[in-house]
C-alpha cells in the first residue's frame, strides 16, 4: 500500500463520521486555541515592556538611593521586594555624587532626577500627578518621548513644564494647549511642550509632569540639593557594564561606606531588560503549560475516537491484511489518521486563537479600563510551534489504537461481529 492510499484511506474514514469527527477536533481546537491565545498575551507583554524600556537605551545607568540586596550589577533581581535596614535616616544621593559620577571619563551625560507628587490646578479643576524633574539637556539626548506639540525642557526654564497626553486631553473638561498657565504646589508654571500619547498605564509618561529639577524641588518632598535617582549615559554601550562597577567602586569612596553599608544601588538598563524578560518569559512559558492541559485532554479525545474507530473497522482491517497489507501499514493508516485530526485541529485552533488575541485589547478596554495598554502579539513560530504540537499530541494518541489495529490477525478480523 503506498504512502498516499493510506492518506486517502485516512481522510476517507475522517469525512464519513463527521460528527465524531468534530467532536474529536473540538477538544484539540480548544486547547491549541487557548495556548495561542493565552502565549500571546505574554509575548505582547514581554514585547511592550522592551519597547517601553528600549527608552533607556543599553548604554545608561541608573543610580538610587537606598541598597538591594535582590539587585547584583551585571545581574538579575534575585529579590526585589528585600530591602537592607538603614539603621540611621534614609540615604539620599547629592551633588558630590553627580560630581563623582561626572567624573568618571565614560560618561557622556548625567540626567538628576527629582520625583514626586502634588496638586495639579487648571481652571478651578483639580488633579492629582507624577512630577519628574529633569536635567532639561541630558533628559532630552536620554529619553526616547517625542512631542505632540510645542518644544522639549531647555536649561534656561524655570517655570516651565512638558506634560503627558493624558494630562493634557483627557483629565480636565477643557484640554490644555501649549502656553497655558496651570498651578503645582502652589506654583505657577506654564506647559510649553505636550508629549505624544504612548498608552502607557501606571507610573507611564502619559501621566506625567516633567520640569527642571531645580523647580521640582519646591513642588516635591524631596530635600533640595539631593536626588530621587541619577542616570549616566555612557559613550559607549559596550562599557556600560564595567562603568556600573567603577562608579559603584567611586560612590562606595566618595559616601564614605563599605560595601556591606552600602547606601546605593547602580544598576545598568541591560541587567533591568534582561530580568524583565526573563520573568515575562517564565510568566509566558507557565501560562502555555496551564493551557496545554486543555491539549492533553484532546489526546485523550483523540485516543478514545481511534480505539473506537479500530473497532468498527476490524472486519476492513482483516480484509485489507488478507489482501497483503503488513502490520507497518496497517499502523500507518491508523497514525496518520490520528495525526490528520492533530493536524487539521491545531489550524483551525490556531485561527481561532489568533481571533481570540486580536479581540483580548479590545475586551481588556470594556471590561477593565486599567489594562488598556495591554497588548498582544501572534508570531510565526508561535503558530508554526503549536500546530507542530498538536499534529505530534494528534500522532501519539494514535500510536496504541494503531498498535491493536495492526496485531489484529485476519482469521479473527474477518470473523469479528
Amino acid at each position: 500500500m503506498r504512502l498516499a492510499d493510506s492518506f486517502k484511506l485516512s481522510l476517507n474514514s475522517i469525512f464519513h463520521r463527521k460528527l465524531r469527527a468534530w467532536l474529536t477536533l473540538l477538544g484539540i481546537v480548544v486547547g491549541v486555541a487557548a495556548v495561542v491565545a493565552i502565549i500571546s498575551i505574554g509575548e505582547g507583554a514581554q514585547a511592550s515592556v522592551s519597547d517601553k524600556l528600549q527608552g533607556l537605551g543599553a548604554d545608561v545607568i541608573t543610580i538610587t538611593p537606598g541598597h538591594s540586596k535582590g539587585i547584583k550589577f551585571g545581574g538579575a533581581f534575585r529579590n526585589p521586594s528585600h530591602k537592607s535596614s538603614v539603621l540611621s535616616e534614609k540615604p539620599e544621593l547629592t551633588k558630590r555624587d553627580v560630581l563623582t559620577i561626572r567624573g568618571n571619563p565614560n560618561v557622556a551625560l548625567v540626567n538628576e532626577i527629582v520625583s514626586g507628587r502634588n496638586e495639579f490646578v487648571f481652571l478651578s479643576e483639580k488633579a492629582s500627578f507624577s512630577i519628574e524633574g529633569v536635567n532639561p539637556t541630558a533628559w532630552k539626548e536620554m529619553s526616547n518621548l517625542e512631542l505632540a506639540s510645542g518644544r522639549f525642557l531647555n536649561s534656561s526654564d524655570s517655570s516651565s513644564i512638558v506634560i503627558g497626553d493624558r494630562i493634557a486631553n483627557e483629565a480636565f473638561k477643557q484640554p490644555i494647549t501649549i502656553g497655558r498657565r496651570v498651578s503645582i504646589g502652589g506654583k505657577s508654571f506654564t506647559v510649553v511642550g505636550i508629549l505624544k500619547a504612548t498608552g502607557s498605564s501606571f507610573g507611564g509618561s502619559d501621566s506625567k509632569v516633567y520640569m527642571p529639577y531645580t523647580s521640582a524641588w519646591d513642588v516635591t518632598d524631596v530635600n533640595r540639593d539631593t536626588f530621587s535617582s541619577i542616570q549616566a549615559k555612557v559613550k559607549n554601550a559596550g562599557v556600560a557594564e564595567e562603568t556600573a562597577q567603577e562608579l559603584t567602586e567611586a560612590l562606595l569612596i566618595s559616601r564614605r561606606v563599605t560595601e556591606k553599608k552600602r547606601d546605593f544601588t547602580v544598576v545598568s538598563s541591560k541587567a533591568i531588560k534582561e530580568t524583565v524578560s526573563e520573568v515575562t518569559q517564565t510568566v509566558t512559558t507557565f501560562l502555555g503549560a496551564i493551557a496545554a492541559v486543555s491539549l492533553i485532554v484532546g489526546a485523550i479525545g483523540v485516543a478514545n475516537s481511534m480505539f473506537t474507530s479500530v473497532l468498527e473497522k476490524t472486519r476492513e482491517i482483516g480484509i485489507l491484511k488478507a489482501l497483503g497489507a503488513t502490520n507497518q501499514e496497517i499502523l500507518a493508516l491508523f497514525v496518520i489518521e490520528s495525526g490528520l485530526f492533530g493536524f487539521f485541529g491545531g489550524i483551525i485552533g490556531a485561527v481561532l486563537g489568533t481571533i481570540a488575541s486580536a479581540g483580548l485589547p479590545v475586551a481588556g478596554l470594556r471590561v477593565v479600563p486599567m489594562t488598556r495598554s495591554i497588548t498582544t502579539l501572534v508570531t510565526p513560530e508561535l503558530l508554526i510551534a503549536v500546530l507542530g504540537f498538536s499534529t505530534v499530541i494528534g500522532i501519539l494518541a494514535g500510536i496504541m489504537p494503531a498498535i491493536q489495529a495492526s496485531k489484529l490477525k485476519p482469521v479473527e478480523a474477518l470473523r469479528y461481529e
